[in-house]
């Protein structure tokens, strides 16, 4: 158990922690939520050790270990992504270092019955335990889940970390976290650089996780669907709810209408009291009885209200302008970054009232064919038409860090604003809680969360019937993120919005398309309707469904995949012809070893560590071969069904 006792953190006037006390179990999974700027990044930091608060401590047992994965890690640079991932293990190394040593001097030893003899004996069970807990049998097979779990490719794994952008590199991070297995594992928004599969596999692997897991999310289905727990922080304070994210929020709502109860209860009694304390006190006769009541009065414990912070933006898109019935028509368009291919001869159009969501791994070109619809980026080949009228505002990725830093929020908005706004930037700033003295403030000072929302103000200043949307919700709180999703779900112009968030785009779109192999792939529901035909398995793997690409021309045959050759089918076939045999070979070779352990007296030979390592890694073996044939089986059938 890690105990954080009467934590106190105190910054110029600003009370940020005021004596939380908390506790957290060896297999807890706890949510830690709160408004952006209530300090649970900082609470993260003091439980790991990170920083020290003014006041109280943090205890965790003696031994235990402790992963913390936070928003500003550098990975080191000059290895490839197996051999950084790989790093995870040097205990592990160390281990198996020390056995090699300890075998060595064993086979030389014959001093069998001597205490040293027996201590070298128990120093090397001791060690094998570790080896085996810490996943020594299965180091290669578990780095190869995890980072294909987390979007690599087996191309990438002998890529240099450098090569890859920071979110990438946080994955790796991510990666080495998870193949640590710590004991307390702390996690800043883990999700932030996720594409919506590997998020769900992170799920996965974290619900069946040994140790506890402390995570900050704005994710609320993430949340729900990894916490059993909930601790909110909220203007100094630290409440708990034993309850996952949707659960707490109930919870939460009920706890103050019984509090706010009970206050008014109590008000009205002590009204009561007080008055009858003053009739009594203007008659001699009852002074004494008047000053008994006041002492019991004194002595009650009052109920009191906790402030609650509920400030919210006041978003609401402009009206759009009409636009043609055709919004956009691209056909054969491609996009290539010197010799790599991200788009390859894909068609979309939209029509007006359309609202479509864009999914997909990282890297599979959503935000580029924003951009080249945006006219951000020229397109390598293809054509692409805009109907009649088609007037756009775009919030990009990264908008909020495209703003000028020396700028103030005031003549960051003068210069986004036509003519026509001027009068009304001020007003516009306080319905996005800027209010006062803060137009003055520098965009430098401003927060992650603070400048997202200066940037969506600014999208406000003129009109536009094409919205596209990358990535609206990074650095945006819950409470941000739902105001954003009514004001979107309220627009009534044509929407692109790019998101990994599921919570956030269920409900939001009639229309999802897929990037995948520089192709699209669309579905006609929102993301839920796309998860659900899509059937995730394995989350990186396609169950086998009839799809309509995107880029399909209207009237055309839906088809889960391009079609393939009559040589690629067969090369398919060997493939799965091969992964049978090697299924096989493994399992015989396991019946062969159990066979052996089925022995009288193996447990005692000398060769039973030896031959028991050797039946953990073919167990191994045949996991990940049983893996390989089920995907190999999956894009035959697949294959099969486009002939």
């Amino acid at each position: 158990m890690i105990n954080a006792n009467n934590i106190f953190v105190k910054y110029g006037d600003r009370i940020l922690f005021n004596h939380i006390s908390l506790s957290i179990g060896a297999r807890e999974r706890v949510g830690l939520v709160g408004r952006n700027g209530a300090g649970k990044s900082t609470f993260l930091k003091i439980m790991a050790g990170n920083i020290r608060p003014d006041d109280g401590s943090v205890v965790r047992p003696a031994g235990s270990t402790l992963g913390f994965l936070y928003q500003e890690m550098n990975l080191p640079k000059g290895k490839t992504v197996m051999e950084e991932t790989l790093t995870a293990f040097e205990e592990v190394h160390r281990i198996e270092k020390r056995l090699a040593e300890i075998h060595d001097e064993i086979d030389r030893r014959t001093d069998y019955d001597s205490d040293a003899y027996h201590q070298l004996l128990e120093e090397m069970a001791t060690a094998g335990d570790r080896f085996h807990h810490l996943g020594g049998d299965t180091m290669m097979a578990d780095t190869e889940k995890v980072l294909k779990g987390l979007g690599f490719t087996a191309a990438d794994f002998n890529r240099l970390t450098d090569e890859f952008s920071g979110g990438w590199q946080m994955r790796i991070e991510l990666a080495k976290m998870l193949l640590q297995r710590p004991d307390y594992l702390l996690l800043d928004e883990p999700t932030n650089h996720l594409d919506i599969e590997s998020i769900i596999w992170l799920e996965e692997f974290l619900k069946d996780y040994a140790g506890a897991v402390i995570v900050i999310s704005h994710d609320k289905q993430f949340l729900d669907n990894v916490t059993t727990r909930t601790i909110e922080i909220e203007l100094g304070k630290a409440y708990d709810y034993k309850a996952p994210y949707s659960k707490y929020v109930a919870l939460r709502e009920e706890r103050r209408e019984k509090m706010m109860a009970a206050f008014e209860n109590q008000q009205r009694i002590i009204a009561q009291k007080e008055r009858t304390i003053n009739r009594f006190m203007a008659k001699a006769s009852k002074t004494k009885m008047a000053q008994s009541m006041q002492k019991q009065l004194d002595k009650i414990e009052r109920i009191e209200i906790d402030p609650e912070d509920t400030a919210g933006m006041n978003l609401r898109f402009p009206p759009s302008p009409r636009s043609g019935q055709i919004v956009l028509e691209g056909h054969n368009l491609c996009k290539r970054y010197g010799s790599k291919t991200v788009l390859d001869n894909v068609h979309i159009k939209l029509d007006r009232g359309d609202r479509v969501a864009f999914v997909g791994q990282n890297g599979q070109g959503k935000t580029t064919l924003a951009k080249i619809i945006v006219r951000q980026l020229e397109l390598s080949d293809g054509d692409l038409q805009y109907g009649h009228n088609v007037q756009i505002g775009y919030y990009a990725q990264n908008q909020s860090d495209t703003l000028d830093p020396h700028l103030t929020l005031l003549e960051t908005m003068e210069q986004a604003s036509p003519p026509e706004m001027r009068t009304r930037l001020r007003a516009i700033l306080g319905a996005f809680m800027f209010s006062g003295e803060d137009v003055n403030k520098k965009v430098s000072v401003l927060s992650g969360g603070e400048r997202a929302r200066l940037a969506l103000a600014c999208l406000l200043l003129r009109p536009f019937n094409l919205l596209v949307l990358d990535e609206p919700t990074n650095h945006l709180d819950i409470i941000s993120k739902d105001i954003l999703k009514q004001a979107i779900a309220d627009y009534d112009g044509t929407l692109i919005v790019v998101s990994h968030d599921r919570e956030f785009l269920a409900g939001l779109t009639n229309r999802t398309i897929e990037f995948r192999d520089r192709q699209l792939y669309e579905y006609l529901g929102d993301v839920n309707f796309f998860l659900e035909k899509r059937a995730l398995r394995d989350m990186r793997q396609v169950e086998l469904s009839q799809k309509k690409p995107a880029n399909a021309q209207p009237g055309s045959a839906p088809s889960a995949a391009p079609m393939l050759s009559s040589e690629e089918r067969k090369r398919l076939t060997r493939i799965v012809q091969n992964a049978e045999r090697a299924v096989e070979k493994i399992e015989a070779d396991i019946r062969a070893i159990e066979a052996q352990m089925a022995q009288p007296n193996f447990y005692e030979s000398a060769q039973s560590a030896q031959v028991l390592a050797q039946y953990q890694q073919r167990k191994n073996d045949l996991e990940q071969a049983m893996i390989q044939w089920e995907e190999a089986q999956m894009e035959l059938e697949a294959a099969g069904a486009t002939m």
